[in-house]
């Protein structure tokens, strides 16, 4: 599925519910005390969030994958200090809050890495880079591919005894 616009990301949308959720839980008296964790805690959560924008808004895939990498950096610096904080007595009262932030927190973290994934194997240079000779290569590439698929999958078909059936196979036929 192609986005428009970075706020129908579904990763995005979870990072904005995260540091929601961050801010939300940093106002109580817990993180009242003095030192940085609840300024450092609210920054790398919205850190998150802008940089997946920044990176959708660039352009070129080359700085999406950057940016998408510095947005799970941010995440995984979400979930250490939460780590950090579930382990002092005084987080006690929020551990089961903390531990759910934790699991979203990694939840952005595995779509972020999914995403990067998938731009790393792409041919398309980015937004910025397409014009009409590019769009219609990458697009003609794509037919190829499926048409490809489907002579196999015909040719399968067409000639059973030249592909063994495999273990999982036989119980399909069942």
């Amino acid at each position: 599925m192609k986005y428009a616009r970075f706020e129908d990301l579904p990763v995005w949308q979870a990072a904005i519910d995260l540091c929601r959720r961050v801010y939300l839980l940093t106002r109580g008296r817990a993180f009242a005390q003095p030192g940085d964790l609840c300024d450092q805690l609210r920054r790398a959560a919205l850190s998150i969030s802008n940089n997946i924008a920044e990176g959708f808004e660039r352009g070129s895939t080359a700085e999406l994958l950057m940016y998408l990498y510095i947005a799970r950096g941010s995440a995984g610096e979400v979930r250490s200090m939460l780590h950090f904080a579930a382990a002092l007595p005084e987080f006690e009262h929020v551990k089961s809050e903390i531990s759910n932030l934790r699991s979203l927190a990694e939840s952005c973290s595995r779509q972020l890495r999914a995403w990067a994934d998938s731009l790393q194997n792409t041919d398309i240079k980015g937004q910025r880079h397409l014009n009409d000779q590019s769009m219609r290569s990458y697009q003609s590439k794509q037919r190829a591919t499926s048409f490809q698929r489907q002579l196999d999958q015909l040719f399968r078909e067409a000639h059973p005894e030249l592909f063994p059936k495999r273990d999982g196979d036989a119980e399909a036929d069942r």
